[in-house]
């Protein structure tokens, strides 16, 4: 395979998974919107949005303080954010339109469908009636996507650089909302384990589909340390950090199978997996602390993105 072709289904992976992040946040974030909160706490859930989906700097430079329709506009349409849902399907579109060939046709319709049916919103003072709509219309387009090709396509080298960045790009998600939550998310003067501490993880676990495996899990109330230890290191999640884990380095294991030689991205993803599943979540809080581990994490997971395009996409 061209590694121009490897780069643009790698690609295509990242932003239709990086479009579903997005909804399911600003989803997140519209629940919170409706939670009262204490009258000397300010609402952090925009800001949080924004810092979870990496915008935050870029919003800030160009509005100031978050409000709901610009965060909103900013987050799902606003062609000056490369990361927004608009930006990301547009981008996603043309991709898979200069590797049509390569996919089925089950998958371009999923997302040419997504990308015109995008066209008939924009983020003018959406009521949430139509956000809801909005938001659940990408997210089921994204699954279409990606439920297509788990059914559709061959398991070859085109299905695998497709799935790298698909998993790539989850993990890193996965990490950055946990951490949004412990840093930015609660306002200083609430109490940790209150009603509003509630809300606030419950929206985390929603953002991942996650809550009701939380409560098949733990059979207990939203505890931080236990939604930490399913987001990190259950590999029976889809999302968690762990399952991606095992996830890049089967499909970096099928590549090198299929091309005849291992390379740094093997060795990178192979090692750390190895320390996600030898650590635990006791670990992870006594004695490293978890947004130590999430930042470092991150920073990984950017380092096994550089290694996969050096060998394979350069």
């Amino acid at each position: 395979m061209l590694s121009r072709t490897a780069d643009t289904l790698f690609w295509l992976g990242r932003y239709v998974e990086r479009a579903d992040n997005a909804a399911r946040i600003i989803d997140a974030a519209s629940r919170l919107a409706t939670v009262p909160v204490p009258t000397a706490a300010r609402s952090t859930e925009w800001d949080s949005a924004l810092a979870a989906a990496g915008a935050y700097s870029a919003f800030a430079a160009r509005h100031g303080e978050p409000t709901r329709d610009a965060a909103i506009d900013f987050l799902a349409f606003s062609p000056a954010n490369p990361s927004s849902i608009r930006s990301c399907l547009e981008t996603a579109r043309n991709n898979a339109r200069s590797v049509r060939t390569a996919l089925t046709a089950e998958m371009w319709e999923a997302i040419n469908g997504a990308w015109m049916e995008l066209k008939r919103f924009d983020g003018a003072m959406m009521d949430r009636q139509t956000l809801n709509e909005f938001l659940s219309g990408v997210k089921e387009a994204c699954l279409r996507f990606d439920g297509s090709a788990y059914r559709t396509m061959l398991r070859n080298d085109v299905y695998y650089f497709l799935r790298l960045g698909f998993y790539l790009e989850r993990a890193d998600n996965t990490a950055r909302i946990l951490d949004v939550k412990y840093n930015v998310l609660l306002p200083h003067e609430s109490n940790v384990g209150g009603g509003l501490d509630y809300f606030h993880w419950a929206s985390i676990l929603r953002s991942v589909s996650a809550l009701t495996a939380y409560r098949w899990v733990y059979h207990d109330s939203l505890k931080p340390w236990l939604i930490a230890d399913l987001l990190i290191l259950n590999e029976q999640l889809p999302r968690s950090i762990s399952s991606c884990y095992g996830n890049l380095a089967t499909y970096l294991d099928e590549l090198s199978q299929a091309y005849g030689r291992q390379g740094p991205s093997q060795r990178t993803a192979r090692s750390i997996r190895t320390r996600i599943q030898n650590t635990s979540i006791s670990e992870i809080f006594q004695r490293r602390g978890l947004h130590e581990f999430l930042t470092e994490f991150i920073a990984d997971n950017a380092r096994l993105g550089e290694a996969i395009a050096e060998q394979y996409l350069a």
